[in-house]
């Protein structure tokens, strides 16, 4: 038995899009510890991408925008499946395809959206599946390392995955009642994935924040991906309703020297 005792349990994980995303490290790293795991994906045009990497797993298609699909998809894992171990949550989408604009000017229908397929739906999965995880099952969302600070190029994601994170005490509460589900997050710094690729602006956030992080190297995928896995595992059994920063240290950093002296005396 390995340390963290993952052999043998089930995972359903949604959000797999490609190679770079977490979620394809989480679910790389879980098979490597001789897991199962099962997939939940966007669409049928997405299952046929994933199942070119991992085409020996089951995956099920699920807009999680349609709390239909969300059931039918139950029903379909249902037929094959009677528990799992633990449940990740990595989805998040934004819409700015108008381009990026003050806070204060973000759309209604944009930011409703942005909150049902990044933060509610994870209320509506864990209730759809609820009867599907063991009394003890690990349920992992992914947030981001802070929604504190205001930066303009993540638009009003923030905000939403601010009520992401409080949405793990008020889940872990509710499930409390009649099981001992735990609920965290993974918190990650500026990531280096497809998704973040779209939004304007962030490759140089991604390269300030290698200058912020003490080591000089900005926080990896499979960084991120490990501490979930970790989250999922029953080594992390007294963590709850919690959100665990990875961020390889650059909230401590900011005032840096070299920073300030190249932002000082930049002419």
């Amino acid at each position: 038995m390995t340390f963290l005792q993952l052999a043998h349990k089930r995972y359903l994980i949604f959000g797999v899009a490609n190679k770079k995303s977490v979620a394809c490290h989480i679910t790389q790293m879980l098979l490597e510890e001789n897991a199962e795991v099962v997939l939940a994906v966007r669409d049928e045009k997405t299952r046929d991408q994933v199942a070119k990497i991992f085409p020996k797993l089951d995956i099920y298609p699920c807009n999680v925008e349609n709390e239909e699909e969300i059931t039918a998809a139950h029903q379909r894992i249902t037929e094959k499946y009677t528990a799992f171990d633990g449940l990740v949550h990595s989805l998040a989408f934004a819409d700015f395809s108008d381009g990026l604009k003050p806070f204060h000017e973000t759309g209604k229908k944009a930011f409703l959206q942005a909150v049902d397929i990044s933060c509610f739906s994870l209320i509506a999965i864990s209730r759809i599946f609820a009867d599907l995880l063991t009394s003890d099952a690990s349920v992992v969302t992914v947030s981001i390392s802070t929604t504190r600070m205001a930066s303009e190029n993540y638009g009003y994601m923030a905000p939403i995955k601010a009520a992401l994170d409080s949405s793990l005490a008020f889940l872990a509460k509710s499930f409390s009642n009649f099981s001992n589900v735990r609920f965290n997050a993974v918190a990650p710094g500026l990531l280096k994935t497809s998704a973040s690729a779209g939004i304007p602006g962030y490759l140089d956030s991604y390269l300030y924040a290698e200058e912020v992080i003490p080591r000089k190297k900005a926080v990896t995928t499979e960084e991120a991906a490990a501490t979930a896995v970790f989250l999922l595992s029953p080594r992390s059994g007294g963590i709850n309703a919690q959100k665990i920063v990875v961020d390889a240290g650059m909230e401590i950093n900011y005032f840096d020297k070299n920073v300030i002296r190249k932002t000082v005396h930049s002419d």
